[in-house]
């Protein structure tokens, strides 16, 4: 199982698992940049791959399956056409493009025996991988204004939170995503020379695959503190605001009851919020401290499969409007 470059490239198997130092200028006149690249995966234990395969393609058809449910209940329940599951029936969607991006690579690389990946395709992925990812952290940050709407101005919710302003969100969240995604590519299209092949994970992370690039680190560090300004701080803040707003309106109620009903409603949103960025953040934080690449790898798994997995759940086990609307979708199905 060896990995593929182009004979002239910068990086030649005999530099198999090490990193060399990136050439001068004058050097990458006569050098091809690379055509492929290596991706360590999660283990080499060769007994441990069938556990791996069955393990991840469960948890792939769950996803998929589950999130399709709730699209299917929401698109076929006129009791759901509401702003709220509109939003979280394109949630569900942005799930399943974000675990449809490094899963389905994983299992065929598994079953194959290969870990090559193209230049081309790693780009696509990496590509994919930040626009569902921008826009599930961006749609959390809608959700979230959805429920500030609905708690603080409940007699105007729905003249505030009308068709129109519901489909221009999706719209300002998708175009905001398909800009970074953009962005991000834009600066990988001009790397040309990289310190190794072998990238210490299962699908091409963008991180990892600047930090192997011979390029101005500068220019790179710009781009990803924008990708992390709309992805990551932007949203939050946005969250914050929201709930900050909520938590006041609500302890300004004068009954318990009135104020547990209040949260009740935030309760399946608020568990996606914490289970999305407390992953998310836990990688991060654990990748900055550990020197083990792929316990980092085995960390991402979290966020990028176990989370879009137990959205479905969260929301169908915590929500008596969803659970009525799929045993009428199943019933009618069956």
């Amino acid at each position: 199982m060896g990995r593929a470059v182009d004979r002239h490239s910068f990086v030649t198997p005999q530099h198999k698992g090490s990193a060399v130092q990136c050439p001068s200028y004058t050097e990458q006149q006569n050098l091809t940049r690379v055509s492929e690249f290596f991706l360590v995966g999660l283990s080499d234990d060769p007994e441990l791959q069938p556990f791996l395969f069955v393990l991840f393609l469960s948890m792939y058809l769950v996803t998929v399956l589950g999130n399709l449910l709730i699209i299917l209940a929401v698109t076929c329940d006129s009791h759901l056409h509401t702003p709220m599951y509109f939003f979280l029936s394109n949630l569900s969607l942005a799930d399943i493009g974000f675990t449809s991006t490094t899963v389905p690579k994983m299992i065929v690389d598994i079953q194959t025996h290969s870990r090559v990946i193209s230049y081309a395709g790693c780009l696509t992925q990496m590509s994919f991988f930040m626009l569902f990812g921008c826009l599930d952290s961006l749609l959390l940050a809608v959700m979230a204004y959805d429920r500030f709407v609905a708690i603080c101005h409940p007699l105007h919710y729905l003249v505030i939170m009308n068709p129109r302003l519901c489909g221009l969100l999706v719209l300002i969240s998708l175009s905001l995503s398909l800009l970074v995604s953009q962005m991000h590519n834009s600066v990988v299209l001009k790397l040309t020379y990289f310190k190794d092949v072998e990238i210490s994970h299962f699908f091409c992370d963008p991180s990892q695959l600047l930090s192997l690039a011979c390029s101005d680190p500068f220019t790179n560090n710009i781009v990803m503190y924008f990708v992390g300004a709309i992805s990551g701080f932007l949203p939050i803040a946005g969250i914050l605001f929201s709930y900050y707003k909520i938590v006041s309106s609500v302890l300004r109620l004068p009954s318990s009851g009135g104020r547990y009903r209040a949260f009740s409603t935030c309760g399946s949103h608020l568990a996606v919020v914490c289970l999305f960025y407390g992953t998310g953040l836990g990688v991060y934080l654990s990748s900055a401290v550990s020197l083990s690449p792929r316990k980092d790898a085995v960390a991402s798994v979290v966020y990028t499969v176990v989370t879009p997995m137990l959205n479905p759940f969260i929301y169908s086990l915590r929500n008596s409007d969803i659970k009525r609307a799929m045993r009428r979708f199943l019933s009618k199905a069956i």
